[in-house]
């Protein structure tokens, strides 16, 4: 089970290039880390993994998962979870329902949905949380809620766009650290982009660096 990137190439219309000739592979339980200030290109990177590449962009090379070509297929096939530096929940929705929007299983009773829904929350330490309005909650306990209604889809692949970038130092190194055993537990795939060493650091997977097209 690995995420395979092969010669991908990004440009912007008319043919201003992002990222040329990128080639990388993701093995399973392993956090891939894309490093690169902003502006080379890193989340456009994500976009065009996770289907969400804008029309005004050119992609050229190969990006399978499992031996899957994701490229001919739509974002909701592919089976690629994400998590953005805003965690952002549905506000209209209490926590717990905004967990059972990620449950891959929609046809389940309520009462396992329930069962499977408090035992996420507890495993993000948010145990009585189901019906706490989501303005409510601290950063931390918003990005935990985030990652834990994209794993109840159990993706086969998780993208991370700078998710601790907007958190305090303390509370940076804890979502991290959940975040990162979340994903070895899963043992899936994840692609991380980010401009912090540290993530990189302790991500302890393999890494690579990007910058703009045209610098030194």
């Amino acid at each position: 089970m690995s995420l395979i990137l092969e010669k991908i190439t990004i440009s912007l219309k008319p043919g201003k290039k992002l990222i040329d000739g990128l080639s990388l592979n993701v093995a399973k339980g392993e956090i891939f880390t894309v490093m690169g200030p902003s502006g080379t290109g890193k989340s456009t990177l994500l976009d065009a993994v996770g289907g969400n590449l804008s029309e005004n962009f050119d992609l050229n090379g190969e990006v399978t998962l499992n031996n899957q070509d994701l490229l001919v297929l739509p974002p909701e096939k592919r089976n690629i979870g994400i998590l953005y530096q805003d965690a952002i929940l549905f506000p209209h929705l209490s926590v717990g329902e905004n967990l059972a929007f990620g449950l891959k299983d929609k046809k389940q009773g309520r009462t396992m949905r329930r069962v499977e829904i408090d035992k996420a929350l507890c495993q993000a330490g948010l145990d009585g949380f189901y019906d706490r309005d989501p303005a409510t909650l601290s950063g931390g306990q918003r990005s935990r809620a985030a990652l834990m209604r994209t794993l109840l889809s159990e993706p086969a692949a998780l993208l991370l766009d700078e998710p601790f970038s907007k958190l305090d130092l303390d509370m940076r190194e804890e979502i991290r650290t959940f975040v990162f055993s979340s994903i070895y537990k899963r043992n899936i795939p994840a692609l991380m982009v980010t401009h912090d060493p540290t993530d990189a650091a302790a991500a302890k997977g393999s890494s690579v660096s990007i910058q703009a097209i045209g610098t030194n």
